[in-house]
């Protein structure tokens, strides 16, 4: 399919991060600290980004692209029976949406194992910058490991709570200005950190630490350590 994408001048790039902050789509990354298009299907062309460089590393290109996530989910609502199809060249990741739990008064949380997680996505570098669910939020930022090393996870961290993850070693990008962003273009009541023992977990800290800085709100901030062995560390 012939359309106009984003291009990327790697020569010019900084690697600051502002493209992929302002990327609604998550279609880019900073890899080696270069801004690169790397899910070129999700791509929409409209050019947020181009606006947010301040080196002028971006333009327009017209060329061939495997699909784009919008045109498939058009072409297979019209079928009568899409929602039984699986849809192999869309993922849902940046369309963001609340979790809606049926009859959720009804259940017996302490008794199942059902998810406390109220939105979607949980990226940090997929999340949108502002949606409803961030609005009078009590915000989780954790790093994804926490999740599994701490068994109760759901229930004493994400229940009540607006959930983002990420690692800070493996994304290899700041997650500074993306958080920052989120903060200043929604109402947050308050924050919570949940990082792994590990030295380079400290990065999420660190990270929600300048957000707040840049964005000068005084929102309450805690921030929990957790054990490799599954332990809150006082």
């Amino acid at each position: 399919m012939l359309r106009k994408i984003v291009k990327i001048d790697e020569e010019k790039c900084n690697g600051c991060g502002a493209c992929a902050s302002v990327c609604h789509e998550g279609a880019i990354e900073i890899i080696n600290n270069k801004a690169k298009l790397t899910k070129e299907d999700y791509c929409d062309g409209l050019g947020d980004c181009l606006p947010a460089c301040p080196v002028n590393a971006i333009s327009f290109e017209e060329r061939e692209v495997c699909c784009n996530k919008a045109d498939v989910l058009k072409e297979k609502e019209e079928k009568p029976d899409y929602k039984k199809e699986v849809l192999s060249c869309v993922c849902f990741n940046s369309y963001f949406k609340t979790a809606e739990k049926e009859d959720a008064s009804s259940f017996d949380f302490s008794k199942t194992n059902l998810s406390r997680l109220a939105q979607w996505p949980v990226q940090i570098k997929l999340a949108p910058l502002s949606a409803p669910y961030f609005h009078d939020a009590d915000l989780l930022i954790a790093a994804d490991c926490t999740a599994y090393a701490y068994g109760n996870f759901h229930n004493d961290f994400i229940k009540g709570r607006i959930a983002l993850i990420g690692c800070p070693k493996l994304d290899n990008i700041d997650y500074s200005t993306k958080l920052a962003n989120i903060i200043k273009n929604n109402r947050i009541k308050s924050i919570a950190v949940v990082k792994m023992e590990v030295p380079c977990c400290k990065g999420i800290e660190i990270a929600v630490s300048n957000a707040l800085k840049e964005c000068k709100k005084d929102i309450p901030l805690q921030v929990f350590t957790v054990s490799v062995k599954g332990e809150i560390i006082k």
